[in-house]
């Protein structure tokens, strides 16, 4: 064979969310030499120039919602039928990828993935509703089916989720081992000493991620602890609308906004405990990292107890109270936990992400005709 495989992904853009950090950390620890990954996109990411340097291509056409429907399904067309030498397309569009794959089949690409990475489509009804109707096409038009958790297999693929294959959202575990050093120097950057209790969050500023739930509830923390702070990591279109609610409930002063970063591993270490409350989630690369950087993590109950690593990290909230959430803070930062090393449950639980890239590799061998 002349050159390595390559595999197209299908993504909205490369951005910094779960999903594509996944792949990013894929892809940096793939043997390039026997499969290379190009992307079709619909935006600009922040990822673009690195996928280039590591010999990947960036394909860009309009996205629906730029275009519409039709246009939308012409643009694919028109893609494929340039583009028809691939032998695998992987796409991670959720339910929207039925009309990917659909034009990848018509275009007589032998192999094609769908990738599962949620538990509920986002968007309003009528929005829900077009994308339970695309996603009727997922499986008529896979070949093949991947999820990141058995909640996510479940949603997407329904009665045809046994036939799933789970792919774990694999991290760098090295990168998130914690170290004190790097905690106190990340702290002085952020001008934030060694008393104050910090909250931290990951995460797109969006509907699913809940930010002004987790708003109340840090307001509330913030009457029972008042040397707490909280630091959002994260962007999207519903900034102004939380900058609004910081305002609202008066907390300009105890909450930092430092949008998107890519010094995540160090970002983790200089926090005391990590807040989740999402709406629905498939299974979060944030929270392994946290995991793996021993951190303490009150999540909401709504996400699959998957991302447990048994580590005794991981605590349950409802989010039919603000005051359970107050109450397992409170719980931890009496307690004045201390970090420990947690890289060896992490590498036991199959969280590796150079084992996930190994396991993707023959996966794609394996299932080419």
């Amino acid at each position: 064979m002349g050159g390595p495989l390559r595999v197209l992904h299908v993504v909205v853009n490369m951005n910094r969310g779960g999903a594509e950090t996944l792949l990013m950390n894929l892809y940096r620890n793939i043997d390039r030499s026997k499969v290379q990954f190009d992307f079709l996109t619909c935006k600009k990411g922040v990822f673009d120039s690195e996928i280039q340097e590591l010999g990947g291509m960036v394909y860009r056409i309009p996205y629906i919602s730029q275009v519409g429907h039709f246009d939308y399904i012409k643009e694919l067309k028109k893609f494929f039928h340039l583009n028809n030498q691939y032998q695998i397309v992987h796409s991670h569009l959720d339910k929207m990828s039925g009309l990917v794959l659909r034009e990848a089949k018509k275009a007589g690409i032998p192999t094609r993935i769908s990738h599962s990475h949620n538990t509920r489509s986002e968007g309003g009804i009528v929005a829900r509703f077009y994308k339970s109707l695309i996603g009727n096409l997922i499986t008529p038009n896979s070949t093949h089916l991947i999820a990141c958790s058995n909640a996510a297999a479940k949603w997407l693929f329904k009665e045809k989720y046994r036939q799933t294959t789970i792919v774990k959202n694999g991290i760098e575990i090295d990168q998130f081992k914690f170290s004190s050093q790097i905690r106190n120097h990340v702290r002085n950057k952020l001008k934030l000493d060694n008393s104050k209790f910090i909250l931290g969050h990951v995460g797109r500023f969006n509907h699913q991620k809940n930010h002004t739930y987790l708003l109340d509830i840090f307001s509330e923390v913030n009457k029972e602890i008042p040397n707490s702070f909280l630091i959002l990591v994260g962007d999207g279109e519903l900034r102004p609308e939380i900058e609004t609610k910081i305002r609202d409930l008066k907390l300009e002063d105890k909450v930092q906004l430092l949008g998107i970063r890519s010094d995540i591993p160090d970002l983790l270490q200089a926090f005391d405990l990590f807040i989740f409350p999402s709406l629905h989630e498939g299974l979060p690369v944030s929270l392994i990292e946290a995991q793996g950087a021993g951190l303490p993590c009150v999540i909401s109950d709504q996400i699959s107890n998957e991302v447990d690593l048994g580590v005794n990290l991981i605590d349950f909230a409802s989010l039919s109270s603000t005051s359970s959430w107050v109450k397992k803070i409170k719980m931890i930062q009496s307690f004045q936990f201390k970090r420990h090393e947690v890289s060896e449950q992490t590498l036991k639980n199959g969280f590796d992400i150079r084992k996930t890239a190994n396991y993707i590799e023959d996966y794609y061998y394996s299932i080419m005709r």
